[in-house]
């Protein structure tokens, strides 16, 4: 490509957008707050035994139409094999749920009822965030070894931006949020960071070759040279997902749209705020030389 786009000509429009946006999913955050599932707030789990292939979206609308709107209904292990995980801590849960169903003239068994208590959920919860954040740490430690403190800012205040946004998108829309969309945020810190390293590592790069550049025109042109390999990587990464969100159904939907809004979150932080902040903390050559170590003189006679 031998054309420079001026990435950076546009950077306090971005600023401003990505401010924006980031208050308003802070706001939804705070006053809407997630809609956990419950995998964190617990409920009744019900294993059911269908003599034929059982038909999950059928089970749902039966289910739908008996009161239980809320229930999950998913499958394990063989096709007849079918778990209802709902809240309510009835004992009789799994007898009523059964009963329902059996309605249709379906023909199962209920083999296994349990309750999960919120006390485990809240567990599952915290040992989340505090996983988030040990994730972050480790991500700062190793870009501040690998390029320089400046870079492991940037990454960081990019990955961060790539979370609240999605967490914020997932509260307005009140997405249910479960141990899938968990593994989902740390799927999208894991794609952003990749994106961004690819992009700072182009920049390190052009500090050697282009001497004469500043930094504005350095990350100009280094955002330029890895654009084609971005898009490509962001749109196969995206018709991917939306296969998921069209085809795995109602179990994997937070999953997938997670996945879908951090995908373009990624790509827009790597290049409007990891490199943003590079220009804010003013990123020189000298950063990026390593100390010269003064050599030990032996003053013995």
């Amino acid at each position: 490509m031998n054309r420079t786009i001026n990435f950076m000509g546009a950077r306090n429009i971005a600023f401003a957008f990505t401010l924006f946006l980031t208050l308003l999913a802070l706001g939804s955050w705070f006053f809407n707050g997630l809609n956990y599932g419950l995998d964190f707030t617990g409920g009744t789990q019900i294993e059911l035994g269908y003599e034929q292939p059982a038909d999950l979206g059928n089970i749902r609308q039966q289910l739908a139409g008996a009161g239980f709107a809320d229930a999950v209904v998913q499958s394990f292990g063989a096709t007849t094999d079918v778990v209802v995980r709902m809240q309510g801590d009835d004992p009789d849960l799994g007898n009523k749920v059964a009963a329902a169903l059996r309605q249709s003239g379906d023909h199962l068994e209920v083999r296994k009822v349990e309750f999960v208590g919120p006390q485990v959920g809240e567990e599952l919860r915290d040992q989340g965030g505090i996983g988030m954040l040990l994730a972050l740490g480790g991500i700062m430690l190793y870009l501040a070894f690998r390029f320089q403190w400046k870079f492991a800012v940037g990454a960081i205040v990019s990955l961060v931006h790539d979370v609240v946004v999605t967490l914020g998108i997932l509260s307005f829309f009140q997405v249910t949020f479960d141990l899938t969309v968990l593994a989902a945020i740390l799927a999208i810190i894991g794609y952003s960071l990749n994106d961004t390293i690819v992009v700072f590592d182009r920049v390190r790069e052009n500090f050697r070759v282009l001497r004469k550049a500043s930094l504005i025109e350095n990350i100009n042109i280094s955002t330029t040279q890895t654009l084609l390999r971005t898009l490509a990587t962001s749109i196969s990464t995206l018709l991917a997902i939306a296969a998921l969100l069209v085809f795995a159904g109602d179990n994997l939907f937070g999953f997938s749209i997670a996945l879908f809004i951090g995908v373009f979150a990624g790509t827009y932080s790597s290049v409007y705020i990891a490199n943003v902040v590079l220009v804010w903390l003013s990123l020189t050559v000298e950063d990026l030389i390593p100390p010269v170590v003064a050599e030990e003189v032996d003053e013995r006679p």
